[in-house]
């Protein structure tokens, strides 16, 4: 074994780009559940993200037009998820495993005469020499322009929800609905509009992988990015800087993978596959048994259905 096969700076470097699809879509359903939605069809939004956004790419010639169709898609995804479930009341549960379904036999359909074809390259920011310095170069200016959008939306969605009175009156809501009624705010406005960001951050993650870390359309392209995406927001104990930790992780374990073949430890190929699914369910199980367990910190109306009263 040749440990000295791995970079750990290009460890690092390929970690952080590896967690990108599950923080976009992680932070967007934060901001869900903070509002008192659990929308489990994070994994359709990010599969129809992925196949609008390589589809339109591919068709237009520019990886930055394929990126906002997939945070449209998204979007438009998210509201039908968000009408049935605030003006019809549908069950939440049922209505997003529903939605993960449809977006799953949707992208199969749409992508099945794009595969094989390679999407236009996604432009990066030229740092000019910046790029060359040792260790930082590397570490902080060789990355995609989405890289760096994603700490700019991670720091915005924090700032929003701990010192922004919209974010505030979000909170409220998610935390006692009829309350925060009686007091004269819009729940369900308020709910929609959060489903809608959640959909535009899914669709993004999903255009990602499409379109810059693979790139390359294939069916399941995001094999169950979005479930990990579900159970980052409660590892993180609904907090936006720790969903960036745990995305790293689930990145840095992604690429155990070729890290393993790199130094010559011969490990089963699936077992290595279903290593960040493990590591995800073993970080969740600890963390509902500590003293300070995630169930504690979830919003009180999380997944509760809202009927104004007169």
């Amino acid at each position: 074994m040749d440990f000295g096969a791995i970079n750990p700076l290009t460890l690092i470097a390929t970690m952080i780009v590896a967690a990108m699809p599950v923080l976009f879509a992680a932070i967007g359903e934060l901001v869900v559940e903070k509002s008192g939605v659990l929308n489990l069809g994070v994994e359709g939004l990010m599969i129809i993200g992925a196949v609008s956004g390589f589809i339109v790419a591919v068709e237009s010639g520019s990886a930055v037009t394929g990126l906002f169709a997939s945070v449209f898609a998204g979007a438009a995804l998210a509201l039908i998820f968000g009408i049935l479930t605030q003006f019809f009341h549908s069950n939440q549960v049922a209505t997003g495993l529903a939605l993960t379904l449809f977006g799953l036999g949707l992208s199969a359909l749409l992508g099945q005469s794009y595969a094989g074809i390679k999407p236009p390259s996604f432009p990066y920011p030229d740092f000019g020499p910046l790029a060359d310095l040792p260790v930082l170069g590397l570490l902080l200016f060789r990355y995609d322009a989405l890289v760096y959008f994603s700490a700019v939306l991670v720091v915005a969605v924090w700032w929003f929800l701990g010192y922004s009175r919209a974010g505030l009156a979000l909170r409220a809501v998610g935390e006692n609905h009829d309350a925060a009624h009686s007091l004269g705010y819009k729940v369900v406005r308020t709910r929609i509009l959060a489903i809608l960001f959640g959909g535009a951050c899914g669709g993004l993650g999903g255009a990602y992988i499409a379109l810059i870390r693979v790139p390359q359309w294939t069916d399941g392209v995001t094999a169950g990015a979005g479930w990990i995406a579900l159970a980052l927001v409660v590892f993180s104990s609904w907090r936006p800087f720790r969903v960036v930790l745990g995305a790293c992780l689930f990145g840095g374990v992604t690429l155990l993978q070729l890290n393993f073949q790199a130094v010559g430890i011969e490990i089963n190929a699936a077992y290595l596959s279903m290593a960040p699914y493990l590591v995800t369910i073993l970080a969740l199980v600890a963390i509902s048994g500590s003293g300070r367990r995630a169930a504690l910190d979830a919003p009180d109306s999380l997944g509760k259905p809202f009927r104004a009263s007169a």
